[in-house]
């Protein structure tokens, strides 16, 4: 009976562990999006942005633009390697994450209730590609 216990507690864990894998890679991918088009509108249409002049930063509105959106297409690509359950794609998801916490925070001063909504995002991702998991689990059946 025990056996049986052990055998169903590992398949919990491994569904567990590919539950977190989807949950980092949708929300990497959302994240990613959003930050699309939010490079997008950087480049675009600068006045969407509300300026402050007396903050620490101070960086052009199009260049952050070009920034929001090669981390943005980065995330995606990432993300779509999180759906196939690769290695490089968890290491990746953290890094590129890292970068997005950085970037969105740099950008407060700009828009700052949609950096604070990326920042939680990408730590959720963080959080979820850091969980430990056992190595037979993949998003592959």
């Amino acid at each position: 009976m025990s056996a049986t216990h052990s055998s169903h507690t590992g398949t919990a864990k491994q569904q567990w562990a590919e539950g977190l894998t989807v949950f980092a890679a949708v929300t990497l991918m959302l994240a990613g999006i959003l930050d699309i088009f939010r490079g997008i509108m950087g480049i675009a249409e600068d006045d969407v942005f509300v300026t402050t002049r007396s903050y620490v930063f101070q960086f052009d509105l199009t260049g952050w633009g070009w920034i929001h959106l090669a981390l943005g297409v980065v995330a995606v690509l990432v993300s779509m390697g999180l759906f196939r359950g690769s290695m490089w794609a968890r290491v990746s998801g953290v890094a590129i994450a890292g970068l997005l916490v950085i970037a969105n925070f740099l950008s407060l001063p700009y828009y700052p209730v949609w950096s604070v909504v990326m920042i939680a995002f990408s730590g959720f991702v963080i959080w979820a590609l850091c969980m430990p998991r056992s190595d037979t689990a993949s998003l592959r059946h």
